[in-house]
């Protein structure tokens, strides 16, 4: 039998969620803050979302094949090329009653807006601008010609117009389309013979100014040290000119290789007309690719396509860094990055166990905690007047007269590069790892230390074999948002070694190999100079985007690897514990 006592409570709990609450109740659960901090959640992943799909999109769809319009305006003017977007405008009082009839009724349906949409007519050197907005209303006709072709070109951006005759040798060749064989043999004879140029100048002409200019600074430094009278100076200069005679005649041969096949490709050449008629002439080894954008099949975009992306991705920029590709500024990016983890991670972990666990905690460990903190808000570009004073002025400049007095006035590590770029943004991103490996050691159980130590383990091995392994995830968190914000960061590297093109690696053939007082180029900073200090805004925006996505990529995958490493580490001393 139940009591009566064991049915009350029951009954009034049942009575109690019958009863609506009050507002009092509902203030004191904190219901109102929890729908405030899930709404501000919600609309911060959706601005996130949002920014990200904007990139994404742009990006992807930069290097399709777009068709090309012609048009004729109601002026008799005719322009052609890719549309771009387009936009409602409102178009003024005067301008609306010179229209059609017909037009002014579209325009007044419309509310008094009109649309005009941009197109990239290309042809710069003809006319001065590569694209130009164009009226709805003032457009007489548009047509999708097959024979137009859109050329790229080495300089002065995209050529649009038709094929109307080429040169072989010198020899002038009635040649109207694209795809004749004629054509397309000489084409991609000519970019071979550009290749091997290209090659030359800078494997074996290259190489060969490095050994000469290596053998000087090795005379020099004896100069310097022994003077101009002693023995071994006078062997030297020998020795020297020697290798100097050898090295101008190879010198000389590769030079008047280069030249021969420079002279071979002036005699190859394209002439296109434009849609006005007016007609230039290009070298065909200057044209970089080119097709007939309205006649192409879904195979041809596909593989213009993935053709973008190939060049995008492994060759050098051209146009002001607005065609082309990134590949140095990709490989800068990686290189530095992975110099910066390699310089943080040791100097923070040290630092961190040092406070945590070795520093007797006081006023002064406190003191150094909390200017750690503040390091974190430091702003970015003092840590590159920092950067470029201490790391490239005082150390460098102290290299260079210590161990490069040879190459002097002109700096060796004393002025920006490489290194001094990853060690300057290690000490912008060493706070975090700091905060992070205290955080992550902390965590570590006290009673695991004192286990370890009652087996008879020093502290250093406690903190080897114990602490540190399962402190690492949370160690690898810390590197992880310090590579993070490194790989995104542009304003100390511009004082200290980003320049706006640099298509020399900091990894080569030449000796040393690898070359760290070299400047570089940084993905930041080429969305920064394309897209604030190009000629035209409007031609580097694609650029732009898609080098966004491109940095977003590099960061994201270089933080998913550290990410799924710290995971593994997780799920080894989780498994460990049983």
């Amino acid at each position: 039998m139940t009591s009566t006592s064991n049915l009350a409570p029951t009954a009034s709990s049942n009575l109690s969620r019958t009863v609506p609450a009050k507002a009092d109740d509902v203030r004191s659960r904190g219901e109102p803050f929890t729908w405030l901090l899930g709404g501000a959640l919600a609309l911060g992943c959706l601005m996130i979302a949002g920014l990200l799909a904007l990139v994404v999109w742009n990006g992807f769809v930069t290097f399709i094949p777009k068709p090309i319009e012609v048009l004729t305006e109601n002026s008799g003017a005719i322009s052609a090329g890719e549309r771009v977007r387009q936009e409602s405008f409102r178009p003024a009082p005067d301008v609306v009653a010179k229209l059609s009839a017909t037009a002014r009724e579209n325009v007044a349906g419309n509310g008094g807006y009109a649309t005009r949409f941009l197109i990239k007519t290309g042809n710069f050197d003809l006319y001065g601008e590569d694209f130009k907005w164009v009226a709805d209303f003032d457009v007489a006709t548009r047509s999708l010609p097959r024979d137009m072709v859109l050329v790229e070109r080495m300089e002065w951006g995209p050529l649009i117009g038709r094929l109307i005759g080429m040169t072989v040798d010198g020899t002038s060749v009635a040649v109207t389309d694209i795809a004749d064989p004629r054509f397309v043999d000489a084409h991609r004879a000519a970019r071979d013979r550009w290749r091997k140029i290209a090659d030359l100048e800078r494997d074996d002409i290259g190489g060969i100014n490095a050994r000469i200019e290596q053998e000087r600074l090795e005379l020099r430094s004896i100069e310097l040290s022994e003077g101009r009278g002693s023995e071994s100076y006078r062997r030297a200069a020998v020795t020297y000119e020697s290798v100097a005679a050898a090295l101008a005649k190879d010198h000389q041969r590769s030079t008047a290789e280069a030249a021969a096949l420079v002279d071979t490709n002036k005699g190859f050449t394209a002439t296109f007309a434009d849609a006005q008629g007016t007609s230039k002439t290009v070298a065909l080894d200057a044209i970089v690719r080119l097709y007939a954008a309205n006649d192409l099949s879904w195979f041809d975009k596909i593989a213009i396509y993935l053709a973008r992306w190939w060049e995008f991705l492994s060759d050098d920029p051209r146009e002001a860094n607005t065609e082309g590709g990134v590949w140095p500024a990709l490989f800068g990016t990686f290189t530095m990055t992975l110099l910066m983890v390699v310089a943080v991670a040791p100097f923070g972990i040290v630092t961190a166990l040092y406070l945590r666990e070795y520093a007797r905690q006081g006023r002064f460990v406190a003191f150094v905690r909390i200017c750690v903190n503040n390091l974190a808000g430091v702003p970015s570009i003092v840590y590159g007047v920092f950067g470029l004073g201490f790391f490239a002025y005082l150390v460098g400049g102290t290299i260079d007269e210590v161990f490069f007095q040879e190459r002097l006035p002109s700096p060796t590590f004393g002025t920006g590069g490489l290194l001094w770029s990853s060690l300057t943004l290690a000490l912008l991103t060493v706070p975090v790892v700091i905060v992070a490996t205290e955080e992550a050691l902390s965590a570590v159980p006290r009673s695991i230390r004192e286990a370890s130590l009652a087996c008879g383990a020093s502290k250093w091995q406690t903190i080897k074999y114990v602490v540190l392994p399962r402190a690492m995830p949370g160690i690898l968190t810390g590197i992880i948002l310090a590579m993070a914000r490194g790989a995104g960061e542009v304003a100390p590297l511009m004082l200290v070694g980003v320049v706006k093109l640099a298509p020399a690696l900091p990894i080569d053939g030449t000796f040393p190999f690898i070359h760290l007082e070299r400047s570089f180029m940084h993905l930041g900073f080429h969305i920064y100079d394309v897209g604030f200090q190009s000629r035209n805004s409007e031609a580097g925006k694609p650029m732009v985007f898609v080098t966004t996505m491109l940095l977003m990529t590099v960061v994201f995958g270089m933080n998913l690897a550290a990410i799924l490493i710290r995971n593994r580490l997780k799920t080894r001393f989780a498994t460990a514990a049983f």
